[in-house]
């Protein structure tokens, strides 16, 4: 059973790290507006990548926010409703950061490709950023009414519309899962492939770093990454399925806490891949040089690592 100790410990997490998704968007869309400005094509693939690494930062805001309400709960002068409203909102605000993530790093490896960003997935990409500001903003600002009654239903309140309309649920979603046994078992399976393609493309493409698979550029296996991006989507949401489900049973796991810390060392890793020109450079039966075998040596760990901590999430820290 998760202890009082360690739901404050992830609280405090919490209240440290929960302002990084808006500050660290808006620090990404003003990047953005201002590569606009200026035309300066470095200062927006600066913007893309900032949005990016925020997406990869927002995981543990958001779980570290479910282990803060396990902490919460039952305790005087804390409204239930006010916190599962804000978890609504965080759930809804972090699906969008990921999106707005997806869509930067897309636009980051077609311009790596092409040469250069192409004006669909660049407005693509500025129409999501601001529509995640303000579905961060509106979660926090929920998030202030938890502790701060005096602003609840005050000014604050409606800012960014009824604070208790919420068109995806956590509840509802927790609800379905449980009543339909077939979800589950699916999810378990989409997991697994999802698993699986993401590995393979990144096996491969380490491999070549390393210096394995000589007679290949790196430029023809940079072409797979997407395969790779599209197979952690996949895990992604299986994996948002399973948390909302059995939150408690995750949110006080050691072995989930490391996949989590695994998984966004491996993505940033995975940034470095797609925009690293020295990497992209290699041309067939040469090695790369000692950073890049570093790089892609450290990917398969980090892959690797999540994969066996997501194994043993039964085995170590007794959650199931």
């Amino acid at each position: 059973m998760p202890t009082l100790a360690n739901q404050a410990d992830l609280a405090h997490i919490h209240l440290l790290l929960n302002h990084f998704p808006t500050i660290g968007t808006i620090l990404g869309l003003g990047l953005f507006l201002l590569g606009f400005i200026r035309k300066d094509v470095h200062l927006k693939k600066a913007s893309f990548e900032v949005i990016f690494l925020i997406a990869l930062a927002t995981m543990p805001v958001y779980i570290s926010g479910n282990a803060a309400a396990e902490a919460l709960s039952g305790e005087s002068g804390i409204s239930e409703a006010a916190i599962a409203v804000h978890n609504d909102a965080a759930l809804v605000s972090f699906i969008m950061m990921q999106i707005a993530g997806f869509f930067a790093w897309l636009a980051l490896w077609r311009m790596r490709r092409t040469g250069r960003l192409t004006s669909g997935l660049t407005y693509t990409v500025l129409v999501l950023t601001v529509l995640t500001i303000a579905a961060v903003s509106r979660a926090a600002n929920l998030g202030g009414d938890i502790r701060h009654p005096e602003i609840e239903g005050g000014q604050y309140a409606g800012l960014f519309g009824d604070p208790g309309v919420s068109f995806l649920s956590a509840a509802e979603i927790k609800n379905y899962v449980l009543q339909n046994p077939y979800v589950w078992p699916a999810c378990e399976t989409l997991h697994f492939l999802g698993m699986s393609l993401m590995f393979g493309v990144l096996m491969v493409v380490n491999l070549r770093l390393i210096g394995w698979l000589p007679g290949m550029s790196f430029a023809s296996v940079h072409r797979l990454l997407p395969f790779g991006l599209i197979g952690f989507s996949i895990n992604f949401v299986t994996g948002m399925v399973f948390f909302i489900v059995a939150s408690e049973q995750y949110t006080q796991n050691v072995s989930f806490h490391w996949k989590v810390a695994l998984m966004i060392l491996a993505g940033v890793d995975y940034l470095v891949l797609t925009v690293h020109d020295e990497t992209w450079a290699l041309p067939p039966m040469n090695e790369a040089p000692l950073l890049a075998k570093l790089l892609g040596a450290s990917a398969l760990a980090f892959t690797v690592g999540v994969m066996y901590f997501g194994r043993m999430l039964p085995f170590i820290g007794d959650a199931f």
